[in-house]
């Protein structure tokens, strides 16, 4: 699992991976963002990597495994996340626009209070995965495994669940606006709400 290690800036956020500066003090983000980039698309499975902060446009990570890793506040826009493997990671407070996780292989995963705008989780596993208070808007999870996940407090708005496995799921005290559940097994989530 990362290490986090302070900012020496004193700030108090975390230092990303390979500095000793969160990325907000980096004296040239840009240059931090290629060598980040550059880490990752070299290396094809990734653990213990810190990235909190950073922001990622257009950068594929389709097919690459990434274990034990934070990117907590972190924004991505037009990445592909297709084909990836995550697990025992955390994007809480992170922004997704318009981004692709088909066939993505999750376990064991927070997204907690995270925006995602566009997006697209279709055919994928998403099991133990936690999109407490999460944002979820215009975004597929058709055709995916969903088992013991949780979207409790969360925002589902113009979203497809259609033909996923919805086992355990628990979508208490969530808000949905225009979702559809088509051909899933909704018998066996849980839709509980606050009185």
């Amino acid at each position: 699992m990362f290490t986090i290690s302070p900012c020496a800036a004193g700030c108090g956020k975390p230092a990303i991976t390979g500095s000793n500066l969160c990325f907000a003090h980096q004296a040239n983000q840009e240059q931090e963002s290629r060598r980040i980039i550059d880490y990752i698309s070299q290396n094809p499975v990734i653990k213990d990597l810190n990235v909190t902060g950073m922001k990622f446009s257009g950068v594929d990570f389709s097919g690459h495994s990434f274990y034990g890793c934070n990117f907590r506040d972190t924004a991505f826009s037009g990445c592909v996340l297709s084909g990836m493997e995550a697990g025992m990671s955390f994007f809480d407070f992170s922004g997704f626009d318009d981004c692709d996780f088909s066939k993505a292989d999750f376990q064991f995963l927070s997204f907690a209070g995270c925006v995602f705008n566009k997006c697209s989780f279709e055919d994928s596993e998403l099991v133990h995965i936690n999109f407490e208070g999460a944002s979820i808007s215009e975004t597929s999870f058709n055709n995916s495994n969903l088992y013991n996940s949780r979207f409790i407090n969360a925002e589902l708005t113009s979203s497809t669940f259609v033909n996923c496995n919805l086992k355990r799921v628990y979508f208490v005290s969530a808000r949905q606006k225009d979702i559809l559940f088509k051909a899933s097994n909704t018998a066996e989530a849980i839709f509980e709400t606050e009185e």
